[in-house]
């Protein structure tokens, strides 16, 4: 990993696929994917590694990211590297 780049893994608690359905509304969300949305911040890119699991790394925008998933998404887990 580059310096300066923070990265998290993060267990959902329902499969990555069934959190994208929260995004069918694309003239609200303005993507119809949680990857695309977390993608959607400068220097931060969304990895699925299985079916609940991601990684996540970010250069500068990983704590307002970080504290949207924490609300929003059902976490089982989230560790930070």
């Amino acid at each position: 990993m580059n310096d300066g780049y923070e990265t998290l893994i993060i267990t959902f608690s329902e499969p990555i696929e069934v959190l994208d359905g929260r995004f069918e509304d694309i003239d609200t969300w303005g993507v119809d994917s949680l990857k695309k949305w977390v993608d959607d911040y400068e220097t931060t890119r969304f990895t699925p590694i299985n079916g609940y699991t991601a990684v996540i790394t970010s250069e500068y925008n990983m704590k307002p990211v970080r504290e949207w998933l924490e609300h929003y998404m059902p976490i089982v887990e989230m560790k930070e590297l």
